[in-house]
């Protein structure tokens, strides 16, 4: 798969260091990676682009906005039923209802075997791309 045709992955974390980090870690899964660092930016990037994204990634808490990552992967499951959600954070955890179905949430600090292995649990083997397919084989 060129990189032209691998699929779109969004990050939305208010930390940069984090996004860098899971921006590195998605590149190598063979996404191609936009970038938010608050809800509210996550949500123009889906307005505008998502029927070609098919993974949110995103933290729970982004100050300071009064809107969290639970709320914005309800809203994306809501809008854009295709895209598969990741959610991560090492303070919060999911209470009932806060994460849609099929939602996958993994605490914080995650490492890149564990964000792997959750894409290959969380993406339909036909949706994955070819190097997450590879990773542990």
């Amino acid at each position: 798969m060129t990189r032209e045709c691998a699929p779109f992955a969004l990050i939305a974390d208010d930390d940069p260091l984090v996004r860098m980090s899971s921006a590195e870690i998605l590149e190598e899964a063979g996404f191609r990676v936009l970038e938010a660092e608050s809800v509210d930016q996550a949500v123009r990037i889906l307005q505008a682009n998502g029927n070609g994204i098919r993974l949110l990634f995103t933290d729970v808490q982004m100050p300071p906005s009064n809107r969290d990552g639970f709320e914005l992967a309800r809203t994306c499951a809501d809008a854009w039923p295709d895209i598969h959600i990741l959610v991560a954070s090492g303070l919060v955890r999911p209470g009932d209802g806060d994460l849609p179905e099929g939602a996958i949430f993994i605490n914080k600090p995650f490492s890149a075997d564990l964000v792997y292995d959750r894409l290959q649990d969380l993406l339909p083997t036909d949706e994955q791309p070819a190097p997450l397919r590879q990773v542990f084989k």
